[in-house]
């Protein structure tokens, strides 16, 4: 039975087999997300990224952890040059990332709330896509047995853990 689980705080502390990286297509870790994961794992992370892109927005690519207690990151291209994400963007960076994590095998992993940050997409709607994305991939062949969303602010957390409560009460 797979477990989807809401946390506050930072992602690069997390103990999970995978940490997902809210990434442009081009691969390079600066702000927010990613540079928080470049200053925590090592910028070695950064380097193996940015030698298999560009990718399509949309698309996920696999890392390792560096110096994280992760074992991988995955990096979901959210949002190309321009920094702006929509739904669809969102929708398939989340889809890619879960596959990419089925197919290197690991159990657990950790996203935060793509294109929220960098790319001003509206919480509620990340909630709802992402968790959807989630909830149906769960449902299918996969090997995760635990989803985690690590969301830094109180607003970002409160807004993701209603949204899975009102999706659970939807069943």
């Amino acid at each position: 039975m797979s477990t989807i689980e809401i946390y506050q705080g930072d992602i690069t502390r997390l103990e999970v087999d995978a940490l997902v990286n809210a990434a442009n297509n081009h691969l390079w870790m600066g702000g927010g997300v990613a540079g928080a994961l470049k200053r925590a794992g090592g910028r070695e992370i950064e380097e193996e990224a940015v030698k298999k892109g560009p990718v399509p927005i949309g698309e996920a690519v696999v890392t390792g952890a560096g110096k994280l207690k992760a074992r991988y990151v995955l990096h979901a291209a959210v949002m190309g040059q321009d920094l702006s994400t929509d739904a669809e963007k969102i929708r398939l960076a989340t889809r890619n990332a879960l596959r990419r994590a089925d197919e290197i095998g690991v159990k657990s992993v950790a996203f935060p709330a793509l294109g929220t940050g960098v790319g001003g997409f509206p919480l509620s709607e990340c909630a709802r896509i992402m968790l959807g994305e989630v909830k149906q991939h769960l449902a299918g062949k996969s090997g995760l047995q635990k989803v985690v969303f690590a969301l830094f602010g109180e607003d970002a957390y409160r807004t993701f853990k209603q949204e899975l409560d009102r999706q659970q009460s939807n069943k």
